[in-house]
């Protein structure tokens, strides 16, 4: 894992120095605007595509990539997507879910709206972590099943999502107790900071479940049986789109109200995957 996070790293670099010098119009640089802040993202991007290729390509000498009559085979097409294609809609369901409560929450005015910007950021920088700790269990969990070691495999499932829900629970008390560490760090609007810091809150307990039932997604994709944490993350969006819209529809609503859907939404998906990580047979 070490060139490859070591160059998205460095893309991230790269991206805000192109972006901001862009976008900014820094040194001798046109100012674009968001035109240039676009154009960093994609000039960083190819940068990094472009070095992982080279690395693959002569960085190593364990994969040799054949430029040269590769044919096209279908067999190898349907392994890839019989997981692949179908994981695909994790994010989506992440993303929807997200823009889904940002909607609501924009009801609430202008200070709610960039409070709940302001933790939604946190709860999307806790992705990586869990991401890290599950990209991990993938080929463990592969390995093992490839090599009959069911409970192997079962183990090391169970393994990464506790220890991505010990991570993140660390990480949610820290919020929970001192929201401010936070929310300081983009706003010294009071009414912004009130709502940033309910909404931490509010989410902090959430997210243990949140990291648990990442983890847990990524160990059953190196599993191949992907229905049951997908289907985790629906029902974690028709918590947050079903609740959030009759609340929405109530006088009265508050942002409170609205941020503990969001924490509900998290603990139905930990819950919910743990449980069908539980009961899918994976021999």
């Amino acid at each position: 894992m070490r060139v490859p996070s070591s160059v998205v790293f460095a893309v991230a670099v790269l991206q805000i120095a192109v972006g901001g010098a862009l976008g900014l119009g820094l040194g001798p640089f046109p100012r674009w605007g968001m035109t240039g802040v676009a154009v960093g993202n994609i000039v960083a991007m190819a940068c990094g595509v472009l070095v992982l290729l080279a690395y693959l390509q002569w960085g190593q000498s364990r994969v040799r990539i054949p430029w040269r009559g590769v044919q096209l085979s279908w067999p190898m097409f349907r392994d890839i997507l019989r997981v692949g294609a179908l994981a695909c809609l994790s994010p989506v369901q992440s993303v929807l879910t997200a823009l889904i409560m940002t909607g609501l929450v924009a009801r609430l005015g202008p200070q709610a709206l960039a409070g709940y910007g302001i933790g939604q950021r946190l709860e999307f920088l806790l992705i990586p972590i869990a991401f890290g700790v599950g990209v991990a269990s993938v080929p463990m969990v592969g390995m093992a099943m490839g090599a009959g070691q069911v409970q192997r495999a079962r183990r090391v499932a169970c393994a990464a999502g506790w220890v991505a829900a010990v991570a993140l629970t660390g990480i949610g008390a820290l919020v929970v107790l001192w929201p401010q560490l936070w929310s300081r760090i983009f706003t010294t609007d009071a009414q912004v900071l009130h709502h940033a810091d309910l909404y931490l809150r509010m989410a902090g307990p959430g997210f243990a479940f949140f990291g648990m039932g990442l983890a847990l997604y990524f160990a059953a994709l190196g599993s191949g049986r992907i229905w049951g944490p997908v289907l985790a993350g629906t029902a974690r969006l028709v918590v947050v789109a079903g609740l959030g819209l009759w609340l929405s529809q109530q006088a009265g609503v508050t942002a409170q109200s609205l941020f503990l859907v969001v924490t509900a939404g998290m603990v139905v998906y930990g819950l919910g995957t743990a449980w069908a990580v539980w009961r899918t047979r994976w021999d």
